[in-house]
């Protein structure tokens, strides 16, 4: 499964451009609301130095990346959450993603209209978080009533528990809270999940600039309070040029380094989107490097050696013996196997082993 994230916001803030961007497809991008009368979904290999380090040092017959998959969905207004726009249709293909791109405006532009007519990224910001959170007011408050009378009936206790959560939850999001800001323990948490509420979902939001500003978002008074607003929510922000974005996805990867280099710009923007939501959904990547294959693979920070067989295939899990492992870093100073084992920088490691970002590994298994 690839990882995925819901791109949300305005209409004509930049949200279909960016998508463009991510997939290089060309999906419809017209200056008016409602542009994006269908959802697209699109798949994008994570780019990955590590990856085309040990190609460069295995050769091998087939190269994979690890996967990023967006769902861009029609632009929301005030009222999406009760059928107004293009209504809440929308909002449902996006209640399996792990994480929501909120996309806001940050550049004035007259050529290029805004459905409340001024730039105001905050106010923009509430306007779609409100909608999120009233899709899944409605989807507890239809929780409660089928669940309220099994739980007053029955001495169902699991019942019982998800009344007490569905009860606590309701008034923080009628308050206009989104379901992350609550508190909760561990098992509500995980009663959490089975609901897929919008709310609950971590968010990037992606600033989007014009060409001059994404150089120095820092002078931006736009980006400095989208800044200021998710870093109050303990969310994560990407300052960005989507048209910028656009141009480069159409470069190879030299190109795309001499532009961003003219540019003055360290790396893309969506290499920075796609690095966040690593990180706040808490997510590594192990690698596999031979002849036949060089492969980068998804975890979970903390997950120990068999569950990170297990990601390749059950069977491997399932039959773990050991995990021959060494460090990226070593292999790209030493550029080979017979050196890494000649320098003693080849480990076994068994169940307890807690896996590490850059860890390249070969798993033992007898099933």
């Amino acid at each position: 499964m690839p990882l995925t994230a819901g791109i949300v916001g305005l209409p004509n803030v930049g949200k279909s451009t960016l998508f463009n961007a991510i997939t290089k497809s060309q999906v419809e991008a017209a200056n008016y609301p409602f542009a994006t009368i269908q959802p697209n979904v699109g798949v994008v290999e994570v780019p990955d130095r590590r990856i085309d380090r040990l190609v460069e040092l295995f050769h091998p017959k087939k190269t994979i990346y690890t996967t990023f998959e967006f769902t861009d969905i029609a632009g929301l207004v005030k009222g999406a959450s009760k059928g107004e726009g293009l209504g809440n249709q929308f909002l449902s293909n996006i209640r399996l993603t792990d994480a929501i791109c909120h996309v806001v405006r940050c550049f004035d532009d007259p050529n290029i209209t805004h459905v409340e007519n001024t730039i105001d990224p905050i106010r923009d910001i509430e306007i779609i978080n409100l909608e999120l959170i009233l899709a899944d007011l409605q989807t507890i408050e239809n929780r409660i009533a089928k669940g309220e009378r099994k739980s007053k009936t029955t001495n169902d206790k699991e019942a019982k528990t998800e009344m007490a959560l569905l009860e606590k939850l309701k008034p923080h999001l009628e308050a206009g809270k989104p379901a992350r800001s609550l508190e909760l323990d561990e098992d509500e948490l995980l009663l959490l999940k089975n609901y897929n509420l919008l709310s609950s979902k971590p968010v990037i939001y992606v600033a989007n600039m014009d060409e001059e500003g994404v150089m120095d978002p820092e002078s931006n008074p736009y980006y400095a309070a989208v800044k200021d607003f998710a870093e109050k929510e303990n969310s994560e922000v990407v300052a960005l040029c989507a048209k910028i974005e656009e141009d480069l996805s159409s470069l190879d990867p030299e190109e795309k380094s001499v532009f961003l280099e003219e540019l003055g710009l360290p790396q893309s923007g969506l290499d920075q989107l796609i690095r966040k939501a690593y990180d706040i959904l808490g997510l590594c990547t192990f690698l596999t490097a031979g002849e036949d294959e060089c492969r980068a693979w998804t975890f979970k920070k903390g997950m120990k050696a068999p569950d990170c067989a297990g990601v390749i295939h059950t069977d491997f899990k399932r039959g773990f013996i050991r995990a021959e492992v060494y460090t990226f870093d070593d292999i790209d100073q030493l550029e080979s196997e017979h050196a890494i084992k000649e320098a003693g920088k080849l480990r076994l490691e068994g169940k307890e082993y807690v896996v590490q970002d850059g860890d390249i590994m070969h798993f033992r298994f007898n099933v």
